[in-house]
């Protein structure tokens, strides 16, 4: 069998269709070995059929290994074996109408309306988003909470539900799909000139991270080569997205608690960050800069000298403010123990990006599966024990750390040379036909993997995005056991997901 590697481009009939039982014991015999499921999806099939494909990473070696069985009507569920199935099982059935037997938490993702002709599955399909039968908790003193989703501030809606008896979650159920803008359904047949718009927008603070992941992943497909100096612009620019929001989630945290010295220092010095993306393409989240064939603007030496002076005074001016944290007692008994995941619930449900390394996990796709600038200059990964609010705190100033390191190296010995290949293809030009193509990058929240499936037109069967959020939503929820409920904000903080993200 071939190895394939980040990012790839695997021709259809290179990928065997199995029967359901070998698809599901390929799976669940590399789940138990340490593999990561990286995505799993279906593609519509002759005879009222769906051709399903998996895709397991293997991060001790840095391979990816596809699969693909046919299934009509329904499947017998992996969930209660490996519970990281879960939500592409219950996906797979509200796009397709084909049932998971057996799914322990059998319920709808995002209320989106299934696509196919025949019999409805669902016992109960909702009438609308925000309908669903609740998990509930029996016996006396015990109550329900209902957040959202509307909630107070600028923040995207969804809905939270509390199982308490007292001050203490027994179970907390996330209702999401408020969000939901249909990018997945509206790239079926394309790619189009809105292609990598949908991409840059697909969850707005991963600006850099979708971009780079779609333009991997369409690079691979054409066989095109990022010239030197392409590769490391793309990647200063995916670290300072990585750095902007760190410390936007680290200032964002000292106000839940009220500590303000810090929470007002990083509201200011994120913005400072964020105008280093903007020097580089003019706009602060990045649109317009990661383009196909490497990047859209060049940054002379003028330039580079300027950000390098603006990123030390950014990187100094946090390392004072976010200091402040760990000197506060206050601060620190508030964090510490507060909203634990542990090892073992981190890796039964994939939680993924700094969520997992704050587990213990060391995992990331920059190192895991490195391709591009991570190839030739690796970052260090960083890890924290305790898997409570204070090691989702620390590990974001870790990277903060070794984010700045790694532009500042990258800066000071920029390649000469143009940043975009000759050869490079339009967003929109056509994908080589009947062909697989996965691409991972580590966007500041984990994990980002692009699955394309290609007709014999080039173009697209299905394209599928999986954000970090899609699986970190449900390690909150975990997080929330056995904790007071007025814990949650600070928890929430603490993972700081995407709503858009996982509405896709």
């Amino acid at each position: 069998m071939s190895e394939w590697r980040n990012p790839c481009a695997i021709p259809l009939a290179a990928i065997a269709d199995l029967s359901v039982w070998d698809f599901q014991d390929c799976l669940s015999v590399g789940l138990m070995k340490g593999a990561q499921l990286l995505t799993l999806f279906g593609v519509p099939a002759p005879e009222d059929t769906v051709r399903l494909f998996a895709l397991l990473g293997h991060p001790g070696n840095g391979t990816i290994e596809p699969f693909a069985t046919v299934v009509k009507n329904s499947f017998l569920s992996l969930s209660p074996i490996h519970p990281q199935v879960q939500l592409f099982e219950r996906e797979l059935a509200e796009k397709w109408r084909i049932k998971p037997q057996g799914h322990p938490w059998f319920k709808p993702v995002r209320f989106e309306r299934p696509s196919r002709d025949g019999a409805d599955l669902w016992e109960a399909q909702p009438a609308a988003c925000g309908t669903a039968d609740f998990f509930r908790l029996g016996g006396e003193e015990v109550h329900e909470v209902a957040v959202g989703p509307v909630h107070a501030g600028i923040i995207e809606p969804g809905h939270f539900r509390f199982q308490c008896h007292g001050e203490t979650v027994y179970h907390l159920e996330i209702l999401l799909g408020y969000q939901h803008r249909g990018i997945e359904r509206a790239l079926v047949g394309g790619p189009g000139p809105r292609a990598l718009h949908y991409m840059e927008t697909a969850a707005g603070d991963t600006t850099c991270g979708h971009a780079t992941a779609f333009c991997q992943a369409l690079e691979a497909a054409r066989g095109v080569e990022l010239p030197p100096r392409g590769r490391v612009l793309r990647g200063v620019a995916l670290e300072l997205e990585r750095m902007a929001n760190h410390i936007g989630d680290l200032g964002a945290l000292a106000g839940d608690v009220g500590f303000l010295p810090t929470q007002a220092f990083c509201g200011r010095i994120r913005g400072d960050v964020l105008n280093l993306t903007a020097r580089l393409c003019g706009n602060r989240f990045g649109r317009g800069f990661v383009r196909p064939g490497g990047v859209a603007f060049d940054a002379e030496p003028a330039r580079v000298r300027e950000l390098v002076r603006l990123l030390e005074q950014a990187f100094e001016d946090a390392r004072g403010a976010i200091d402040l944290l760990w000197e506060s007692g206050s601060v620190l008994a508030r964090f510490e123990g507060t909203g634990p995941v542990s090892p073992v619930t981190a890796t039964q449900i994939g939680l993924v990006g700094p969520a997992a390394r704050a587990c213990g996990l060391a995992q990331d796709v920059r190192r895991d599966y490195p391709c591009g600038i991570w190839a030739e200059a690796p970052i260090e990964v960083p890890t924290v024990a305790t898997g409570d609010v204070f090691a989702r705190a620390r590990i974001r100033w870790e990277e903060i750390h070794r984010s700045s390191e790694w532009i500042l190296d990258r800066l000071a010995d920029l390649p000469d040379g143009p940043v975009r290949a000759p050869d490079a293809p339009a967003p929109a030009d056509p994908w080589p036909a009947d062909t697989l193509t996965v691409s991972l990058a580590e966007g500041w929240r984990g994990r980002i993997c692009h699955g394309a499936v290609t007709g014999p037109d080039g173009r697209f069967l299905a394209y599928k995005l999986v954000d970090p959020s899609f699986f970190n939503w449900f390690g909150l929820a975990q997080a929330l056991r056995d904790q007071e409920i007025s814990d949650f904000p600070l928890c929430n903080k603490s993972f700081n997901l995407s709503y858009c993200g996982f509405d896709l």
